[in-house]
């Protein structure tokens, strides 16, 4: 531990999410194969169910009881019934202590500070059985800016016979890089996009035909369209709606950042993510792959479809 000490709080923050979201993922999948999804309808196409709440649990009692000053914002609002103790983790990844802590961010006190988050985005598709659009988020800001970000999929690789190759986590940070998964930069030559799977509307409708993209991809979660970005899947991620969230965006803005990408409003302007910011992503979401420009996206997208969302 006392090598842990040492190391900037940021770095050692990440160190925490990644080991606390992979045990979250594991009671994401626990749940779901004991088969008692516990849904609650929380709105219109808004699910929640056992694992939302079990996987929050853990990550809010394994993060808040090492970084007690920490401000940590969950989707599902936090809970105060008691954790059980082996939901509790409170060691951290070695591999990412081991990295060098980029030099802004070696004497962030934990007041600057704000954690966003989604224990389990892509609800609807986990009720659906669609499970590899399911991820735990756990974004880091520093005064208001995206900048650490752990991403897990508790089902990757879940059509393989092994449950020991079941799930990864991949993390970033800006200024240092990403680990658990290896960056590939879209093709050229087409246009590949990604957008919601179940909160489609004629805004949506009308930035996409502006693209005219070869290919749509359609699907749940906004930490899983993002990852499409990162493994070269997709171009771009339209979402001018104002369905998503801070602890949707938080880690994969992050990550994608940390790589060389981009996630902004459909202005192109930069969210804040300190704690007293307003929870909806008002102004959309566009995000862009690692070498494409972005601010050309920006401008290709319709004035009306701006209005509606200024």
């Amino acid at each position: 531990m006392a090598m842990a000490q040492s190391v900037p709080l940021v770095l050692r923050l990440i160190a925490s999410s990644v080991t606390a979201a992979t045990r979250a993922g594991k009671i994401i999948r626990d749940i779901m194969s004991r088969g008692e999804l516990g849904i609650v309808e929380k709105g219109k196409n808004d699910l929640q169910t056992e694992a939302d709440r079990s996987a929050e649990r853990c990550l809010m009692a394994s993060l808040s009881q090492q970084y007690p000053n920490l401000t940590i914002i969950g989707e599902e609002g936090g809970s105060s019934c008691e954790v059980p103790s082996d939901w509790i983790v409170t060691d951290c990844d070695q591999h990412v202590l081991l990295q060098q802590c980029p030099s802004e961010y070696i004497d962030v006190p934990s007041s600057d500070v704000t954690v966003w988050i989604d224990p389990l985005d892509g609800t609807t598709e986990y009720t659906q059985g669609l499970l590899d659009h399911v991820t735990v988020l756990v974004g880091i800001s520093v005064r208001g800016k995206a900048v650490g970000g752990v991403i897990h999929q508790p089902y990757y690789n879940y059509k393989s016979e092994s449950a020991d190759l079941m799930g990864r986590t991949l993390w970033g940070l800006v200024g240092l890089g990403t680990g658990g998964f290896q960056p590939v930069a879209p093709p050229t030559g087409k246009l590949i996009l990604t957008t919601t799977r179940s909160h489609s509307n004629d805004l949506v409708n009308m930035a996409l035909e502006a693209f005219k993209p070869d290919d749509i991809l359609r699907v749940g979660g906004a930490g899983h369209k993002v990852l499409l970005l990162m493994e070269g899947k997709a171009h771009a991620y339209v979402f001018p709606s104002k369905g998503c969230k801070k602890w949707d965006t938080c880690a994969p803005e992050a990550v994608l950042t940390a790589m060389g990408g981009k996630l902004t409003d459909i202005h192109g302007g930069a969210y804040e993510y300190h704690k007293e910011v307003e929870h909806p992503n008002l102004r959309g979401v566009l995000a862009t792959a690692q070498g494409v420009d972005h601010s050309a996206f920006v401008k290709k997208i319709p004035q009306e479809v701006r209005d509606a969302l200024s």
